[in-house]
Formats: structure tokens, C-alpha cells, sequence
């Protein structure tokens, strides 16, 4: 699952995807293995809710499903039972996906406006894995890994790598690429030299030629991400985002749906159940991002927690004599001095590569954050670097920005960016942003070892049209949150935070080093279960 920020690191633009891991690092395959071959396209209905912010859902309504109820109980374990006949088929125009029968792949046209169909229309790429018992279907679970800017399609066609065998005996996992993403289209796409912009570090400048370079690169990138999707720019946020997982439900035929979201999913799902509060079965918010923070009070809450975390990693490390990078129980002493030394004398990288500076090295060191199950990976790749070897650094920082065998980037971090600043009403300023810097350092010293040149990661981007919604969910019944204790991501207080702003938020409380906490242990799968199948809220105060 991921879960995006942007950290203020050394001297690079100052842009920083990280790609939120589950526990067991499964988050790795959220793009590879979807196909861009498509079956036909279909579009959205119109039957069902109303958008409580306002906006008219006004589709094209002959080709979708009008009229189609789930009559599905949904207090209790049981539902409605297949039938020989797909009503779904004509909205979706399903294809098998797999050589068991259990995954389809299909496509929903949605409008890029809602407000103004004459716009065109995003091709929401769409899969479906069909519950496994039939006979006890509850209906439909919408799944999404996080971001913003991964798709979600992958968590249907490997539904068993992600949720229990409960879940998928009963639901029907359907996940798809958010309108900008993954195999989507049109999709966001901004630049393909990502190391231009987030690899490189200069040496020999003097600050005021170092501040206007990395200045003038963030123009550049922002400037290319605009040019480049004109046409969508403006609607590519979460709440449109929210409204075309209302169109999913309508084309599915639910009154009623059921949702589970990871990381910025979770976001995602408390937007949703803000805007269509009428058509929440149950949502379960794994991993939650403070909907309140503005732009500084997120970065700050977020980049404290990679720092404690790897305050957690090194302290570890230091007490452990079998770690690579023990140095004789002084594990943070050598991480210092070598995150110095690649400040001023980079380790020569590859041909054709940056060579691995501070930057590099702590993009990787971040990846490694995500999940415990990183830890042995970075300890090796540390070792090495005081050696004079940055592969395994460079590897790290690969993972991090989505490198492909091929050299190529998918357009995550493209997605990622724009989504994040349509969502945003705020475009700080160069001066504030610079500003800004020292009190990232403060809290992050380690992460975030630049204190004087901003991240202007909004900044030169036009105003958003249609900032995300409060986040309320006033009338949509009990919402789980589950937060984690040592999570870096989406430390435990923001998960808190997301909590006390739903209505009826309830927070599940899971003791791990890690983000996100459903795969944590026996507890945290039955609790969450529990909820989604039988509706049963746990507890105030309920911990794992």
C-alpha cells in the first residue's frame, strides 16, 4: 500500500514519492501486473445517490444500470446468490482475467466533469474478483492500495495476497485505476529523466545558484505536468475521485456499498463517505492521513514519523550484533558520518546513473522504513556504502521512484504530485516555503538534513477548482480507523486525528513497526472481518 509525502532532503527538488509499504511488502506489485489490453468501453448510470457537496451526477444514462437493487441483508453474514445472467456485464463489458474464472477486467466511462459531460470522458480500467462462495455474497468491496497516483486494479487480481479468505468467500473485490493512473485513461504523465529532478545533487555552487536552480527545476516540472494534461489537470482530485466510486456502485447496481482503503485510500474512503453518505454499508480506513493538517502540519507529521522510525531502525541495529551496520554498537554515529560524507563526496554510480549522494541514499533509507521486512536490505546496503559500494543504495531509491528493469518510471509520481496539489488550496510561496525548510529539520534532522532550500511542491502550480472536501462523514453510520503504532507513513496520531473528524469514526489501535496495520496479526484480521462481514463495531478502545 502506499502512501505518498514530500520531504525536505538535501538539495534535490525537493519532491519526495514514499511508496507506503503493507507489512509484508506486497505494496512492491501494485503495478506489475496489470495488463493495458482493455476490453470494451462502457459507461457510468446514473441510478442512486446524491453528492451531498452539491455536484450533479449527470452521465449518460443509456447505456448503464438503471433500476438494479442489492437486496443483499446487511446486517447479516448472508446475501444475494449469483445469477446465470450478469447484470453488471453491459456497464462493465467483463473479460476473464486469469485462467480460474474467479478475476474479470472490464472498463467504466466516467466524465472528466461531472458538472460538464461535453468534456470527454476518463476510461477507468476496472477488475473484479468474484466472491468464492456465492451462496453467502454480502455484495461488493471496493478496495484502493493507496497514493494518490497508484492504481488499484492489482488488489482484485491478487486478492489473496492482500485480504483474508472471509472477505473473498464473501465479496466481490472490485479495484481500479483512479481516474489519472495506472492504465486508466488519459493518464497523468509529466517527465521520464526522474533523475534529473530527484537523483541529482550539485556540487561547487554557491547558495543563491543552487537556491535558483532548484527553483527554475521545480517550474520546470510543475510547468510540464500542466502542459502535458491540460485537458484533465483540473479533475483529476479526490473528490472526483470519490464520485467516480459512486458511479462504480450505480454500475454495479448497490444501493449499498462496502469499502476498505490503505493509506491514502483511506483519504480517499473519507471523502466518499463525506459526499455520498447514503450508500455506506461499512469502510474501514487503514492507515490514515490527518484530513485537518494543512500542507505544513501533514509534512511535519508525516516526516517526523520516517524519523522516528528510523531512530527505531538505527537504535536496533546498534543492540544487535549480528546487524551489518552495528559499528561496534554505534549504529547512529556511522549513519551520520556517512550521510556527510555523500553530502560532500558522492560514491560513483553506474554509467548512465547519478552517483549516489546524500539524496539518493536517503530516499532509500526511507523506502527501507515502510515495514520492518526492509530493515536486513538496509543494513546491507549501508555496510556497503561505508565501503565504497552505493549499489544497494541505489536499488532503494530505484524501488522508491518505481524504476523499471527497463529504465522507465510508471507515472505514480506524476499522478501523485498533481493529484496532491489539486487537492490542495494552498500554493506556498518560495520565501515561506524556504521558511518552512528549518522547521522540517528541526523534527527530522536525519530525514530531512537540508534546512534552508523549501519544497515548492505546489507552488508554481494554477489554483485548484475543486479543493477536497471537510472531511465529516456525517450520516454514514460507524467508519473503522485503524492506526498504527510505529507507522512512519501515517504516524499513529494522524490515523487519531481521522478518527475524532468522522461522525462516526471508531479507531482500532495496532502495537507494530510498520504501516498499516490489517496484516499485523490474528486480532487486527478478525477485528476489521468482523466489521465488514457482520457489521459488528468494535469496542472503544479496542488495541491489537
Amino acid at each position: 500500500m502506499r502512501m505518498r509525502s514530500r520531504l525536505v532532503v538535501g538539495s534535490t527538488l525537493c519532491l519526495a514519492l514514499l511508496a507506503a509499504a503493507c507489512g509484508d511488502g506486497i505494496n512492491e506489485g501494485v503495478r506489475s501486473t496489470r495488463s493495458d489490453s482493455s476490453p470494451g468501453n462502457r459507461t457510468a448510470g446514473t441510478t442512486g445517490s446524491t453528492d451531498t457537496t452539491g455536484s450533479t451526477d449527470t452521465t449518460d444514462t443509456t447505456t448503464g444500470t438503471t433500476g438494479s437493487t442489492d437486496t443483499t441483508d446487511t446486517t447479516d453474514t448472508t446475501g444475494s446468490t449469483t445469477t446465470t445472467e450478469d447484470p453488471t456485464a453491459a456497464a462493465f463489458g467483463w473479460q476473464e482475467s486469469g485462467l480460474d474464472g474467479t478475476v474479470q477486467k472490464g472498463n467504466l466511462k466516467v466524465p472528466i466533469d461531472y458538472k460538464d459531460p461535453s468534456l470527454g470522458t476518463f476510461d477507468l480500467y476496472v477488475t473484479r474478483h468474484k466472491a468464492s462462495k456465492p451462496a453467502e455474497r454480502i455484495g461488493s468491496l471496493l478496495v484502493n492500495p493507496g497514493g494518490p497516483g497508484f492504481g488499484g486494479s492489482v488488489l482484485a487480481q491478487v486478492a489473496d495476497q492482500y485480504f483474508s479468505q472471509d472477505l473473498i468467500d464473501r465479496f466481490d473485490i472490485i479495484g481500479w485505476d483512479p481516474r489519472g493512473t495506472g492504465v486508466s485513461k488519459p493518464a497523468i504523465d509529466c517527465i521520464t529523466n526522474y533523475d534529473k529532478y530527484f537523483g541529482a545533487q550539485y556540487t561547487g555552487l554557491a547558495p543563491t545558484q543552487e537556491h535558483e536552480l532548484f527553483v527554475n527545476l521545480s517550474k520546470e516540472f510543475e510547468k510540464a505536468c500542466v502542459d502535458k494534461n491540460t485537458k484533465i489537470f483540473q479533475y483529476v482530485g479526490t473528490n472526483n475521485s470519490a464520485r467516480d466510486m459512486d458511479s462504480i456502485r450505480k454500475a454495479l447496481g448497490e444501493d449499498k456499498i462496502t469499502y476498505f482503503g490503505f493509506s491514502y485510500g483511506s483519504e480517499l474512503g473519507a471523502t466518499w463517505v463525506t459526499m455520498f453518505p447514503d450508500t455506506v454499508r461499512a469502510a474501514v480506513l487503514d492507515g490514515a492521513a490527518d484530513p485537518n493538517a494543512d500542507e505544513l502540519q501533514s509534512g511535519l507529521q508525516q516526516t517526523k514519523g520516517f524519523e522516528d522510525a528510523l531512530a527505531t531502525f538505527l537504535a536496533h541495529c546498534s543492540k544487535t550484533p549480528s546487524c551489518a551496520f552495528n559499528n561496534n554498537g554505534d549504529a547512529e554515529g556511522a549513519f551520520d558520518k556517512l550521510m556527510a560524507s555523500l553530502d560532500t563526496k558522492p560514491i560513483t554510480s553506474q554509467s548512465g546513473r547519478p552517483d549516489i549522494n546524500q539524496n539518493i541514499a536517503i530516499s532509500g533509507v526511507v523506502q527501507a522504513m515502510y515495514s520492518q521486512s526492509y530493515w536486513p536490505t538496509l543494513e546491507q546496503a549501508l555496510a556497503a556504502a561505508r565501503t565504497g559500494d552505493g549499489a544497494g543504495l541505489l536499488a532503494l531509491y530505484d524501488s522508491y521512484y518505481q524504476r523499471q528493469q527497463d529504465g522507465t518510471y510508471d507515472n505514480s509520481l506524476e499522478a501523485f504530485q498533481v493529484i496532491s496539489c489539486v487537492d490542495s488550496p494552498e500554493r506556498t510561496t518560495v520565501e515561506t516555503a524556504d521558511a518552512d525548510a528549518a522547521k522540517y529539520h528541526q523534527v527530522a534532522p536525519r530525514i530531512s538534513p537540508n534546512s534552508v532550500v523549501g519544497s515548492y511542491f505546489c507552488t508554481f502550480f494554477p489554483k485548484s477548482q475543486d479543493p477536497r472536501v471537510m472531511i465529516t462523514g456525517t450520516g454514514a453510520g460507524p467508519v473503522l480507523v485503524v492506526g498504527t503504532t510505529g507507522d512512519p507513513a501515517t504516524p499513529l496520531a494522524s490515523s487519531q486525528n481521522m478518527a475524532k473528524a468522522l461522525e462516526g469514526g471508531v479507531l482500532l489501535t495496532v502495537t507494530a513497526d510498520q504501516h498499516t496495520g490489517y496484516d499485523v496479526n490474528t486480532c487486527s484480521h478478525s477485528t476489521v472481518d468482523g466489521y465488514l462481514i457482520k457489521l459488528k463495531v468494535p469496542p472503544v478502545g479496542t488495541k491489537c
